[in-house]
Parts: structure tokens; C-alpha cells; sequence
């Protein structure tokens, strides 16, 4: 009998997971049509705060490409774009916007990034996606050596 209560529960942990009705491991749920001003207003940790989270994160010394502030996944997330010295791509890191906590880091590849350039540019702009700050607004920051 337990066997099947365990079975069971597998399944269902499964299919919620298929479904991706999970709830994020994240401390902020913003709605899906919230505004930037909003998704600014449920932020929690300042940007600098989490860009400190995000460039100790990188082992490697580390400048940040570009920042935003997006609802990715049903989570509020700092996401930073950072180019490692010596290093094609860029590591993309997302800091919870709620906690300072950081949630990922995954590299992406050259093309990786230029797919998603070329994405982001045919697709119409939405307050969610919209960039905060690039390097091109501002000089690259490096991470603490």
C-alpha cells in the first residue's frame, strides 16, 4: 500500500512538473502583465546588491554586459549578462529580486547569445523584457579580484 501512495505521488510530482504548474523556487511572483514600474516596485534587493551577488557568484574576474529586471519563469530575477575574461559567451546569472539569493548561472554560448539578440529584436517589446541598463549607457564593471 505504500508503494502506491509513493507511486503516486511521483506521478503527480511529475505531471506538475510536465505542466510546469510548480511554483518557482523564488521569493516574488510578479503577475504576467505586471509593468516595469510595478516589477521595480515588488523588487526587494537593489540592483547594485544583487550585481554584487551576481559578479561573486563568477570565480573568474568579470565585467557585466547587460542588467534587467524580468519576470523569467513566473520569478522576479535580476538578470546580469557577464563576459569572463578569456571566455567566448557570456555567463548568464539571475539573482531573486525578493532575496539577494542567487537562483542560477548557466554560460551561453556566442550563438546562444546572438539567437537570443536577434529573438528579443523581432519580438515587440514588453515592460517584463525591457533592458535597465547596458553596457553601452555605461563603462563595464569588473568583478572583485
Amino acid at each position: 500500500m505504500g508503494n502506491i501512495f509513493v507511486l503516486g505521488t511521483l506521478m503527480a510530482l511529475a505531471t506538475s512538473v510536465a505542466s510546469g504548474t510548480t511554483t518557482p523556487p523564488c521569493s516574488v511572483h510578479p503577475p504576467k502583465d505586471a509593468s516595469e514600474a510595478q516589477l521595480a516596485a515588488l523588487a526587494k534587493v537593489p540592483q547594485a546588491d544583487a550585481k554584487k551577488a551576481a559578479l561573486t557568484a563568477i570565480k573568474d574576474p568579470a565585467t557585466v554586459k547587460s542588467t534587467e529586471l524580468e519576470a523569467e519563469h513566473g520569478c522576479l530575477v535580476w538578470s546580469f549578462d557577464l563576459k569572463v575574461t578569456d571566455r567566448s559567451g557570456v555567463q548568464e546569472v539571475q539573482v531573486d529580486a525578493g532575496t539577494g539569493k542567487v537562483l542560477s548561472v548557466k554560460h551561453e554560448s556566442a550563438l546562444h547569445e546572438a539567437a537570443e539578440t536577434v529573438k528579443e529584436a523581432i519580438e515587440p517589446k514588453t515592460p517584463i523584457a525591457a533592458k535597465k541598463s547596458t553596457e553601452a549607457k555605461k563603462p563595464a564593471e569588473t568583478s572583485p579580484q
